[in-house]
């Protein structure tokens, strides 16, 4: 992770219908002003750079896949909620209205690259969404159809 070598991957379902097909955000995140417990797009702050693009649109929401070039606290909610699509569920960087009835934000990791320490292999290792994600998906308008890999 120190050597940025590993791949990470995240499913996200966002608010709003994003227009564009894929992105990146390329905007530094440090402390958040006032409150010190929050992060947000901040000059100063250190460079964060997160690569999305939509996997299903559906009305009100958006499922993407964001991979990370830089690992900064919060970054994919906070990246997103700049680009006015705040991850569903995120009453930290969102809204704090629970359209989609979750306990938490719609983000998961589901997909891991990294090369063996020893044999130099490129490993690939996938987390299939959890029942939370899955049943926010339905909600959301979602038709059943696997739109990430697995």
């Amino acid at each position: 992770f120190h050597k940025h070598t590993a791949g990470r991957t995240y499913l996200a379902i966002v608010e709003g219908n994003i227009r564009e097909e894929s992105g990146t955000v390329n905007a530094p995140i440090a402390r958040h002003p006032i409150d010190r417990k929050r992060m947000a797009v901040a000059q100063g702050g250190r460079e964060a750079i997160t690569h999305w693009r939509v996997l299903y649109r559906m009305g009100d929401f958006t499922l993407i896949e964001a991979k990370l070039e830089t690992g900064r606290t919060h970054q994919i909610r906070v990246h997103m909620a700049y680009q006015k699509h705040p991850v569903a569920g995120d009453s930290e960087y969102g809204p704090s209205a629970q359209k989609l009835a979750l306990t938490g934000q719609a983000l998961h990791a589901y997909r891991l690259a990294l090369t063996h320490p020893r044999s130099g292999e490129r490993m690939t290792f996938y987390a299939p969404p959890p029942p939370y994600f899955i049943g926010a998906l339905q909600r959301a308008g979602w038709d059943g159809s696997r739109v990430w890999e697995e």
